[in-house]
């Protein structure tokens, strides 16, 4: 046979691929040069084979764990952790404070959780609880942080029978509203009513009958801006209690005349108010004196008649 046809006869046994290219016989070595085109495996069995294969060639697969990490990198990485949680604690409490601040002042003043359920009125003998609640004029949804305690204060002092008045808080729902009534001196007579006023002359109860612990005071327009008024309880006030108990009426027709009626049909004439005091002492030393009228216009100089 020819070296031509043994030629041909020996690659007679070789394989090409349809491009010409020959390729490796089964089993045989792969060409110089070239690197083997690897398989596509899937699943557990094919990672088991990539395995076997990178042992064949020299090289290990490692999977990646905490063994892998080098614990100097992981202490760094704790302690920055550590780092920025401390550095957001302040911040995370500080928001936590405000939203509970925030949740509160929410049920407090814009909620009727603490609404006004009661409203408790102490030191009323003239007025009646019920008066006074309905001056206060809070209803009962009304949060008891938003009640208006200066408003309120001011209702309740329109009330006559009223000389002072403080309204305060009582948690969890109660509005407290302390009286102190005025406190009656005199009775002034008009059109067949008794004007109950007090030390300031001002007039707060009006009645069909005389109370009979209380002087009688004749006055024109009883009021606090009224001369004759403040007038006639200077006097009252300046009386002595044997004056007091004897006493049937302070009649002031102007000012300057005064006229101190007792019992039994005898009379002081008083004149002005000034002076009051040692006027009342004068009259009370000459009451065992003789005589209806006894003039004490003129403490220094005292007639009787």
């Amino acid at each position: 046979m020819s070296p031509g046809s043994g030629g041909r006869s020996g690659g007679a046994g070789s394989s090409r691929d349809r491009s010409g290219t020959p390729s490796a016989r089964r089993g045989g070595p792969a060409p110089a040069g070239r690197a083997p085109r690897p398989r596509a495996t899937g699943g557990r069995g094919g990672s088991a084979r990539s395995g076997a294969r990178g042992a064949e060639r020299g090289w290990r697969l490692v999977r990646a764990g905490s063994d892998a990490v080098p614990p100097s990198v992981r202490r760094f990485t704790q302690r920055a952790r550590q780092r920025r949680l401390r550095a957001a604690l302040p911040w995370t409490v500080l928001a936590g404070v405000l939203v509970l601040v925030l949740a509160g002042a929410w049920l407090v003043y814009g909620t009727a959780v603490f609404g006004v359920r009661n409203v408790r009125v102490v030191g009323v003998a003239l007025l009646t609880p019920e008066q006074v609640r309905q001056a206060v004029g809070v209803s009962g949804d009304t949060p008891l942080a938003r009640v208006d305690l200066a408003a309120v204060r001011a209702r309740v002092a329109q009330l006559p029978p009223v000389a002072r008045v403080t309204v305060s808080r009582g948690w969890p729902g109660t509005l407290v509203v302390e009286v102190v009534e005025r406190t009656p001196v005199a009775v002034v007579p008009q059109d067949r009513r008794f004007l109950v006023v007090d030390g300031s002359g001002v007039v707060f109860q009006t009645r069909a009958d005389r109370p009979a612990e209380l002087p009688v005071a004749r006055v024109a327009r009883p009021g606090p801006e009224d001369v004759s008024t403040r007038a006639a309880l200077e006097v009252l006030a300046a009386l002595t209690p044997e004056l007091r108990e004897r006493l049937a009426e302070v009649v002031v027709e102007a000012p300057a005349r005064i006229t101190v009626r007792l019992q039994r049909g005898r009379t002081l004439l008083w004149g002005d108010s000034s002076r009051s005091d040692t006027k009342a002492q004068v009259a009370t030393s000459l009451l065992g004196e003789k005589g209806d009228t006894i003039d004490v216009r003129t403490p220094d100089v005292v007639t009787i008649r």
